[in-house]
């Protein structure tokens, strides 16, 4: 299973506003503190806001931060709100043009080993991935510049 440069991103910010709870951040911040594109970070911070992961603060001050507890975002449901389409190979797709799709079983094997990576998503949460102390992943973060 390959997971999309967005949805790593997404769950790198969630990560980093997942540490830094007490205080909103900022865009900038997390694309600094990363080293990644702010442009393309806005895009998926967005996202993380249409989904209800993160809350957007306007205006002076603002900045984001979690909309949920972190033991309420589930990894799984992050992934899949994320990723443009699970879509293994083509025959997951509308339109197959597969000639051996009727009775592939290739196909029921890739549908169930997808259905078992999202099912280990699923039991993962954000507060899984930050750990008892919430802050000590921040020394593995690269310093902000």
């Amino acid at each position: 299973m390959y997971i999309t440069q967005h949805t790593d991103y997404a769950l790198r910010a969630l990560i980093y506003l997942g540490t830094n709870a007490e205080r909103l951040v900022t865009i900038q911040e997390i694309s600094e503190r990363f080293a990644v594109s702010r442009n393309h970070l806005m895009k998926v911070v967005n996202a993380l806001i249409r989904a209800g992961f993160v809350e957007g603060v306007r205006g002076k001050g603002g900045g984001l931060r979690l909309a949920r507890a972190p033991r309420e975002i589930s990894v799984g449901a992050v992934v899949r709100q994320m990723e443009p389409g699970m879509d293994l190979v083509e025959c997951f797709g509308s339109g197959c043009q597969c000639i051996l799709d009727p009775g592939c079983r290739l196909k029921v094997a890739l549908s169930d080993a997808l259905a078992a990576f999202l099912k280990v998503l699923d039991q993962r949460t954000l507060a899984d991935l930050l750990g008892k102390n919430e802050h000590a992943i921040l020394k593995f973060l690269p310093p902000a510049a």
